[in-house]
């Protein structure tokens, strides 16, 4: 599922404000104050030297005049104030985006019923270890995804695209997917019958489940019209460590990558149609909604109890 693209890699476009207008606080503060600083220091000097004069000469000055000046001299041009201000919240916001979390928008139902359609939800940057922003590049290890995480990736084929699927496989996994259950290494995945789900967006219904997925409890959505088999030419980096047939598929997940699914399993476009994810494309687990878009402009409060965390 497509998560957000904001004008192309909103991650560059906030770290080059972050340089913009770092660049112009810092040069306010080690230049261009000490210059109004010292010109003011002369114009005062000049400014008291002749108020001395004049009263020596009988006459009485306003001494609010001096300390207008002073003001003035030692204001920030509109160019500085205008920019340079900006700095230290654009700094905040970029390390909080960059290193601890970062909110997403859910635009699809690939991960009905776990995320709805226009679940605002927020991303642990860290958990998975932490990166560089913008290379996304690893510097230092914390934790692996696990199955059941529910984790935010850079689509493989296009990096300009942030998806967030349920981890199903992890390297070294053997999936299985026949007649629309799992078998993970060789052991079945187990599921408990649910009322059936309607999809509001799509107004129908579909069989819904409770997936044990090697512990890790959570909700699933199947479609009865659709069919087992993947459809598609099935071709994506390492496609040799999977089989199709018409019940399904089997892949075996290689090192450094994960296999990932959308919990309304036949509404979604995952690795079983792309194929696996690297970990060099992860950008975090997803662990909580903090709002639902509609309670926001469709005044929904019945979306309200959306917010919490999720399975």
């Amino acid at each position: 599922m497509n998560l957000q693209s904001i004008l192309g890699n909103f991650a560059l476009i906030l770290f080059i404000l972050t340089i913009f207008t770092g660049a112009i606080w810092f040069l306010d503060v080690f230049v261009l104050a000490k210059q109004r600083k010292a010109a003011a220091d002369a114009a005062l000097a000049e400014f008291d030297s002749r108020r001395a004069k004049l009263s020596a000469e009988g006459l009485k000055l306003e001494t609010s005049n001096r300390e207008e000046l002073k003001a003035t001299l030692l204001r920030q041009p509109a160019w500085v104030e205008y920019t340079g201000s900006f700095f230290p919240v654009i700094l905040l916001v970029f390390c909080l985006r960059s290193f601890l979390y970062e909110p997403f928008k859910i635009p699809s139902s690939s991960m009905l019923p776990t995320l709805l359609v226009g679940d605002l939800i927020l991303v642990n940057k860290f958990t998975y270890g932490i990166r560089l922003p913008i290379l996304n590049k690893k510097i230092i290890e914390i934790n692996q995804p696990q199955r059941g995480d529910v984790m935010v990736f850079k689509y493989p084929k296009d990096m300009s695209l942030d998806y967030i699927k349920r981890v199903i496989g992890v390297p070294g996994d053997k999936i299985t997917y026949k007649n629309k259950r799992l078998t993970v290494n060789g052991q079945e995945v187990t599921y408990k019958e649910l009322p059936d789900f309607l999809d509001e967006e799509r107004l129908t219904y579909a069989k819904h489940y409770e997936e044990n997925l090697t512990g890790v409890h959570h909700q699933i959505l199947n479609d009865e019209r659709a069919p087992t088999y993947v459809s598609g030419d099935h071709y994506f980096p390492q496609s040799e460590l999977c089989s199709y047939d018409t019940e399904g598929f089997t892949c075996t997940v290689p090192k450094g990558h994960y296999f990932m699914m959308g919990d309304n399993r036949d509404n979604s476009a995952d690795s079983r149609y792309w194929g696996f994810v690297p970990d060099e494309n992860i950008v975090g687990k997803a662990f909580g909604i903090w709002m639902n878009q509609n309670v926001i402009t469709n005044f929904d409060f019945s979306k309200l109890k959306r917010i919490g965390s999720f399975q």
